[in-house]
């Protein structure tokens, strides 16, 4: 039968996505702050958390049973990969090519077959498997004292417009929009947003809710590598408030995600006179805990 492994038992792990882009753009989108990481499978989708190595950033996706055309997952496990590894065997697979992941128990590799949509070729290829000690971080529930849902093509160009001026941007929510500034050597620049709803073009409304005026300061090398995602929706999500992470949600259908956090820069001090520090990831877990 087609896509059937070289095992006599059934896989623990079952997983078909109609179309291999999606787990293509996600790979693409978080290789360069991850190298390696476990997938997390169990009844509910497949799910991965990781900190980027200067504990600075942290990725968190969900992919829900309900994105997979089937999906069955007898047992949890975790399918512990190296990304570099594994993009380059998704880049054997067409974006509209049938993708289906099987694992066996206690697996040594990760099974993956590629159906063409309209034709009758079929690729099959396992990847190796490492055995990841990775801590599960419980990220807090944070009520945001600001939030902003904008096209990702925006946020995209905003980030990348800025870095050619600098390396941090401040990003500042009031009643008035949301502004995002940055100095550096060569000059300042800004853009600021305000609400907008427009009933005919929705992909290109800005709505921003806010409790209280927040600023903060960001790295926009990381914003940028956050911005890899766009292609995965066409709209983002930014949650700030005062002294924690940001989020950068992009939804995926079926409920599923892509979240980034993001450290935000402390303004200099007496103990730290020559730079901006980056607060560490975990201090704010443990701060929280």
């Amino acid at each position: 039968m087609e896509g059937e492994t070289n095992a006599d038992t059934l896989p623990v792990l079952e997983a078909r996505l109609e179309q291999a882009q999606l787990l293509k753009k996600v790979v693409d989108a978080i290789k360069d702050l991850v190298q390696d990481c476990n997938f997390d499978c169990n009844d509910s989708g497949i799910a991965l958390q990781a900190m980027d190595n200067s504990h600075v950033a942290l990725v968190s996706m969900m992919l829900k049973s309900e994105s997979f055309s089937p999906f069955r997952c007898d047992r949890n496990i975790a399918l512990g990969i190296n990304l570099t590894s594994l993009q380059k065997v998704l880049r054997c697979a067409q974006n509209e090519d049938i993708l289906t992941l099987k694992a066996e128990d206690a697996p040594d590799v990760v099974n993956m077959v590629f159906e063409s949509a309209d034709s009758d070729r079929l690729s099959e290829y396992d990847i190796k498997l490492m055995d990841i000690d990775q801590e599960h971080l419980g990220i807090p529930d944070t009520e945001y004292a600001a939030t902003i849902n904008m096209p990702s093509s925006e946020f995209q160009r905003i980030c990348r417009d800025l870095t050619a001026l600098s390396e941090s941007v401040s990003i500042e929510c009031t009643k008035e929009g949301v502004k995002f500034a940055c100095n550096g050597d060569i000059g300042s620049g800004a853009v600021t947003l305000r609400s907008h709803t427009d009933v005919e073009k929705p992909d290109r409304n800005v709505e921003i809710n806010l409790s209280e005026p927040v600023a903060l300061t960001f790295s926009l090398k990381y914003l940028v590598n956050f911005c890899k995602a766009s292609g995965l929706s066409d709209s983002v999500r930014l949650c700030l408030s005062n002294e924690v992470p940001l989020l950068v949600e992009y939804a995926l259908s079926n409920n599923s995600y892509l979240r980034f956090y993001l450290a935000p820069k402390v303004s200099p001090s007496k103990k730290h006179p020559a730079m901006h520090m980056l607060t560490n990831m975990t201090d704010w877990r443990r701060g929280v805990e």
